[in-house]
């Protein structure tokens, strides 16, 4: 461990292969993780599931291997408590959202904070060579794993 507390954002709707990395990689670095769960309202209608089941399946999965060190809290805007939280030392990110960590960096450098370290996550593929998403697996492309279905 590097870092006190990182954080981390996302929808995790269907938690998959990539979602882990990035989940494994923030345990990794980071003594405590805040883990910022996409509010419902900021959806846009996309077929995602209720944030009540979201967070569940997030804590399932958290609770086998790293239970006491997180804590989820519900975005409502996309920065969420990494822009305010001076206890924060470091934001995992993918490579998709590289560049929101940026914008976070200079809204936190505007209001008097320090920057936060940005460990960016390699984007996770599946056997085909395309991204592991949750759109791809809603369309039965692939399986959570990253496995390619018939």
């Amino acid at each position: 461990m590097h870092f006190g507390k990182v954080a981390l954002g996302g929808t995790f709707d269907i938690l998959h292969k990539g979602h882990k990395k990035l989940l494994e990689k923030a345990f990794e670095v980071g003594g405590h993780v805040v883990i910022g769960l996409t509010s419902r309202e900021m959806l846009e209608k996309r077929g995602v599931a209720p944030y009540g089941e979201r967070e569940e399946g997030l804590r399932r999965f958290l609770d086998r291997r790293f239970k006491g060190r997180y804590e989820v809290v519900e975005l409502r805007d996309p920065y969420g408590p990494a822009v305010t939280d001076g206890s924060l030392e470091a934001l995992v990110v993918s490579v998709e959202t590289r560049r929101r960590g940026e914008e976070i960096n200079a809204l936190r450098r505007k209001s008097g904070h320090q920057p936060l370290e940005l460990i960016v996550v390699p984007r996770v593929l599946a056997e085909d060579g395309g991204p592991i998403s949750a759109t791809r697996i809603r369309r039965g492309e692939i399986d959570p794993e990253g496995r390619v279905l018939e």
